[in-house]
């Protein structure tokens, strides 16, 4: 598993641009619905060739992060 720190508080705006990137970077990318919990927090799932991919928003971890099966930055190399 891969975790990838994005900030070190929960930010809502953030979370969906970072939604976006992962939408927009990687091909054959499947989103599944978003899901919110009772305190806020926010999760968006995505499968890639049966491995998934989760953004979490969370207010009770205090943090935006993501947790992956598969290496993101391979996606995000810059030219």
């Amino acid at each position: 598993m891969h975790h990838y720190a994005i900030c070190n508080m929960p930010d809502e705006e953030l979370f969906y641009k970072q939604c976006a990137a992962l939408e927009k970077n990687i091909p054959g990318l499947e989103k599944e619905p978003l899901l919110e919990d009772v305190d806020g927090s926010l999760t968006q799932l995505y499968k890639k060739e049966e491995k998934e991919i989760a953004v979490h928003n969370s207010e009770y971890v205090g943090a935006l992060y993501i947790d992956s099966e598969i290496e993101l930055t391979q996606y995000f190399k810059k030219s």
